[in-house]
């Protein structure tokens, strides 16, 4: 039997009550002066010159529940990631209605232990960061419903994140007390690769976007999964792919690779479907399927496409350094290959931050909040909120 899922009503009360239990509030001073949309020009700064800000983020656009306290924009000083990949391995994916009631349960608990971590108070934020799309609706609701309950209580800005930005910010963070990386510079041309997206942009500043081109069909990290499945291996694909790989011959399997010649496009269903035609054959000639091969070989095809086009459009558009960000960014060939190269500095997050979590939802956040931009408590989700 499926029980009525809580109203986003009910989700803002508990979680309003919850930010009460926290913090002494002026609530009618905070009415009093509360922010309207700000929308400022973005101008070219330097990172010395904004303001300094503990940001209090919340991500919950698909199946983890996750919460980061992040100050001054790079300095992570705790992230904190509930994720539900067991409980959604059993369906090959994410099945959305147990993600939303997972985020329900777990959001609280997340929260209050990334305030531990950080060994600080509501009362110590400036300001709250939130994911308010792309993703699922069902989820995004529940992380927004608490960001918008703690902001209301601390009287403190409110700002919506997209997520995909989020991933790109993910290359300007580190943990406390760590040697500070160089933070990228600009023009940058961003590769942003996950399960739901690909795409290249070049970035000339600070939340400053050129989309160049992007998938025609499918998503590298979709593809990932749907060839994980052609071969029977579990859920999520691309790690499942990158294991059974390291054992095969990338070289024994010639899968196509559509270069889309004149654009700076993206088409993975090609090669997806070379495989399911090899696949097919082989089980018809054997009995057995050399799934380290076949996985080398896919991954591979994959790899090259994203390194050449990237780098290609590096030149093209003269950036200075390069950047890949999102889920497949974890992916250890795709990874080798651009540090590999020394034509252009190359910035990609540490693997704890390659996936979904809050911590780059911070950092995003914080740029926003520094250069004016806040939001409503009326904004909504927008689960198919475009980069550029």
């Amino acid at each position: 039997m499926s029980l009525p899922a809580p109203c986003a009503g009910t989700h803002a009360r508990a979680f309003l009550l919850f930010a009460r239990s926290n913090l002494r509030v002026d609530f009618l001073g905070f009415f009093a002066a509360k922010p309207s949309a700000r929308l400022a020009m973005t101008k070219k700064v330097i990172m010395t010159e904004l303001k300094p800000a503990r940001i209090l983020a919340i991500e919950t656009s698909c199946d983890e529940t996750a919460c980061a306290v992040l100050e001054n924009g790079r300095t992570l000083l705790s992230s904190v990631v509930a994720s539900q990949m067991e409980i959604h391995a059993r369906y090959g994916g994410v099945f959305p209605e147990v993600a939303s009631r997972q985020h329900v349960l777990s959001i609280i608990p997340v929260v209050q232990q990334a305030l531990a971590q950080a060994h600080l108070t509501l009362n110590d934020i400036d300001a709250i960061a939130v994911t308010q799309g792309p993703g699922l609706a069902g989820s995004l609701v529940v992380g927004m419903n608490m960001a918008k309950g703690i902001a209301l209580a601390l009287g403190k800005p409110l700002v919506g994140v997209n997520h995909l930005e989020g991933h790109i910010y993910s290359a300007w963070l580190h943990e406390a007390g760590d040697v500070i990386p160089p933070a990228p510079q600009f023009p940058l041309m961003a590769l942003l690769v996950s399960g739901g997206h690909t795409e290249l942009n070049l970035m000339t500043d600070h939340l400053t976007y050129q989309r160049l081109g992007a998938t025609l069909d499918d998503a590298a990290g979709e593809a990932f999964d749907k060839v994980a499945r052609l071969l029977e291996l579990p859920y999520p694909g691309g790690p499942s792919i990158q294991r059974e790989a390291e054992e095969g011959d990338s070289a024994r399997f010639n899968f196509p690779r559509a270069w889309l010649d004149g654009t700076w496009n993206f088409s993975f269903s090609g090669v997806k479907t070379s495989v399911l035609y090899e696949v097919q054959n082989l089980k018809k000639r054997s009995n057995g399927l050399p799934v380290h091969d076949l996985a080398a070989s896919f991954q591979k095809a994959v790899v090259d496409v994203l390194f050449k086009k990237t780098m290609n459009a590096a030149r093209e558009f003269g950036a200075k350094e390069i950047l890949v960000a999102g889920g497949v960014s974890a992916n250890r060939v795709l990874r080798q290959a651009f540090n590999n190269q020394t034509e252009f500095p190359v910035h990609i997050p540490p693997m704890s931050l390659c996936t979904d979590n809050a911590a780059m939802i911070a950092a995003a956040g914080y740029f926003r909040y520094a250069l004016g931009h806040e939001s409503t408590l009326e904004m909504d989700a927008m689960p198919n909120w475009a980069l550029s």
